[in-house]
């Protein structure tokens, strides 16, 4: 058959379809052969790439190795032109070895390489052996032998060979096995943009697990690497040959048309338009080729196809998986693979690799859904996404700013809030601070939560969103929508979101961070949440803070890595004087920490520092900051200081001051603490008895909050002050019926108590 064959800027692609010989040089020897014939006439190649309904790319490394070989054979026929009658030596055997060398050159050394060498290497054996035992033909044979070892040292300057050499005892010529294990081309269906790798050789697989019923993940580990592979199969990858014919005539159709429902700025409405379209399309064209779908298979080439037309392609599927909390894409497409950080693993590299017609299509959502400019003019957008099974924050950069073209991070939020039982589950804190942060945020203290990039900040702050009952009314003012404002209103909340002007992009549509906030203060009596104090809304936030504008718990996040970080990154570097600062109650420390081998991380509350009142100027030297919680790297676990056991805190006596029942009683307030604490661990404990994750979840937390308000009130009144344990025995009674109707194991609420 003729195979198409085009050479164009470097690149040698050839059209297979139809092939009855297999596509791929590691498995087809005619393939092989061809694109050596075609290097042989064309030798400016640095990429081969074979296409069917598939693409396979061998990149620059794979194809020096068939140029190395294309040019052992020029050098063997025609340079030296070692195969000729005139260097065979003239004798009964001319006949004979000038077929077997022609046959050896001009056939088996273009399809099979390395099975030419092995023929050559045992043929120059035989002979040898010939000649020591004296044959009568010897003259003849050591002449001929010199002619065999001079091919066999071409062959043995080609890469190829040179990788084999040692792997040939026992080889079997035709084997194709050791071409799989030196030749991995990034594949990537045609329909589609980004490309993946093989499987690769010798991995070890570490954990096998399933996303969203049919996302299949591998975490691999390759001997003598510190980095694990994150080997994602997804099902557009496992489809039929007969579908990707399908998927790539619709794709075809879809690119013609050009549907304007894609200027759509509302993603869900865009994607159910394409996905409508696509179901149709796909079973019109499925009846023409004589193909009968079932709904389900309709339904499930449609999702795919509208994943790929109207969606993000590969990035919802990393985006479905939980354990992923990061993802990067690094310039210059098309070279590297997309890395993630993994909650389990850290920093994982997938077998997916994007293409820069991925980053110009994402380019162009982006611009769409924002509503901000991406250019070279504004190198730099902040904006958020949302697909099925995952929501994020992206980070884009292109030329001007990144010299390599496009890159973007993309920071996943977990489609449901965290909270803090979810916390304690995975011992970012412990149950005295769940207990502490309760009754401070109920009290309407104001706190910052600070650390470095990826510490869980947004994540704590979003958590500590549902530690306000919903009877209190919520303000967020974000430049980049991260807070998980949509679960929160799903669980009747009573929430406004005012979105305000990136620090970085500068749209001039959008509202100064200050201006939003100032607008947010004239919105009525709410609690308030930052999502980031960056810039100069600082000063207006302390503002309302110092002349008491606000009365509830007012809270927000900032980059810092110490209470003092934080105070000179706001008085220093925002400008606020040092005098408001003291409107900050508490500053909560997060960190990113390592293991002691540096290979693995895990985040943490390391710190709660009280901000007291009574210095001047810098709190550091006047002592004005004291540590109330300090993380022990002996037991992991936040350990309480004497100042906070001996009831020195002045925020816990200023807040008992306001309370008749707790003036002057601390003993009071450090048993209602451990009380919230105890009931934020008995859900955790619960959970993981019952084996029922879902307990830790929002909808339990914001329910048994409220139920521990009103039983704390019933008990209250029924006998004239909290009494804790009364208040958990009713809580735990209350926690029965929420579970009732399930299946419960019998004596689980026995051993509730911890």
């Amino acid at each position: 058959m003729v195979f198409e064959v085009e050479v164009k800027e470097g690149v040698l692609r050839m059209n297979c379809l139809g092939s009855i010989y297999g596509v791929t040089l590691e498995d087809s020897p005619q393939i092989f052969s061809r694109v050596i014939d075609t290097i042989l006439k064309t030798p400016k190649v640095a990429t081969v790439v074979l296409t069917e309904t598939r693409e396979y790319e061998y990149d620059f490394r794979q194809t020096k190795m068939l140029i190395e070989i294309a040019g052992a054979i020029k050098t063997i026929v025609r340079d030296r032109r070692l195969v000729s009658l005139a260097r065979i030596p003239k004798c009964k055997y001319t006949e004979y070895w000038y077929s077997w060398l022609t046959f050896l050159v001009n056939v088996q050394l273009k399809q099979d390489p390395i099975g030419a060498y092995v023929a050559l290497v045992r043929e120059i054996r035989k002979l040898k052996g010939k000649v020591l035992r004296g044959h009568e033909d010897s003259v003849y044979f050591k002449r001929y032998i010199s002619l065999l070892e001079e091919i066999k040292s071409a062959l043995e300057e080609c890469e190829l060979i040179r990788m084999v050499k040692d792997k040939l005892e026992g080889y079997r010529i035709g084997d194709r096995s050791l071409y799989r294990q030196i030749f991995h081309p990034l594949v990537r269906p045609i329909f589609m943009s980004t490309k993946h790798t093989s499987y690769p050789i010798f991995a070890e697989l570490v954990e096998r697990y399933t996303v969203a019923g049919d996302i299949e993940v591998e975490i691999l580990k390759v001997p003598d690497r510190t980095r694990y592979i994150y080997f994602v199969t997804p099902p557009e990858f496992k489809l039929s040959e007969e579908d990707y014919m399908l998927l790539n005539a619709a794709m075809k159709i879809l690119e013609e048309r050009k549907p304007k429902e894609f200027e759509i700025k509302d993603q869900e409405k865009v994607r159910e338009i394409f996905f409508s379209i696509g179901f149709e399309l796909l079973r019109d064209i499925a009846e023409e080729r004589g193909r009968a779908l079932s709904k389900e298979e309709l339904t499930k080439l449609a999702e795919i196809l509208t994943r790929h037309t109207a969606g993000f392609g590969m990035l919802e599927i990393l985006l479905a998986d939980e354990r992923i909390q990061d993802i990067y894409v690094n310039s210059p497409m098309g070279t590297n693979p997309i890395y993630i950080f993994h909650q389990d693993y850290d920093e994982c590299e997938t077998n997916l690799i994007s293409t820069p017609l991925d980053g110009e299509r994402w380019a162009t959502r982006f611009r769409l859904l924002s509503g901000r400019p991406f250019d070279e003019a504004n190198p730099v957008l902040d904006t958020e996404l949302e697909v099925p099974g995952g929501r994020a924050r992206v980070a884009c950069i292109r030329q001007r700013l990144a010299p390599d073209g496009m890159g973007l991070a993309i920071r996943r939020h977990r489609d449901k809030p965290w909270t803090y039982p979810l916390f304690l589950d995975k011992n970012y804190f412990n149950e005295l601070f769940a207990g502490f942060m309760s009754f401070v945020i109920d009290y309407g203290r104001t706190f910052l939560i600070a650390g470095g990039r990826g510490s869980g900040k947004t994540s704590l702050l979003g958590a500590s969103m549902l530690e306000i009952l919903p009877k209190y009314r919520i303000i967020t003012v974000e430049d980049t929508l991260e807070l998980p404002v949509t679960a929160l209103r799903r669980l009747g909340y009573n929430v406004e979101r005012l979105k305000s002007r990136s620090i970085i992009t500068h749209v001039e549509t959008e509202l100064p961070a200050e201006e939003a906030l100032r607008t947010a203060l004239r919105l009525g009596d709410s609690c308030l949440i930052i999502g980031e104090v960056r810039s100069t809304e600082a000063k207006a936030l302390y503002e309302a803070m110092r002349i008491g504008a606000l009365a509830n718990v007012v809270a927000g996040t900032i980059h810092g890595e110490s209470a003092y970080g934080v105070f000179d990154r706001v008085v220093n570097d925002l400008g606020v004087p040092p005098t408001s600062f003291k409107a900050t109650d508490l500053v909560i420390i997060c960190r990113r920490l390592r293991s002691a081998d540096g290979l693995k991380i895990f985040r943490r509350v390391v710190e709660v520092v009280e901000v007291r009142k009574h210095w001047k100027s810098d709190p550091l030297e006047e002592n004005g900051f004291v540590t109330l919680m300090k993380y022990s790297a002996k037991e992991d676990a936040l350990k309480p200081t004497d100042v906070l056991l001996s009831g020195e805190s002045h925020v816990l006596r200023d807040i008992a001051e306001k309370v008749r029942e707790w003036a002057g009683d601390f003993n009071a307030v450090w048993e209602n603490i451990k009380l919230r604490g105890r009931i934020a661990s008995t859900i955790v404990s619960v959970a993981r008895r019952l084996n029922r994750p879902e307990l830790l979840e929002a909808e339990t937390r914001v329910r048994a909050n409220e139920a521990f308000h009103i039983i704390s009130s019933n008990v209250k009144e029924e006998v004239g002050y909290i009494d804790t344990q009364e208040v958990y025995k009713r809580w735990v009674e209350w926690f029965k019926k929420y579970l009732k109707g399930e299946s419960l194991p019998a004596g689980v609420f026995n051993t509730i108590h911890l």
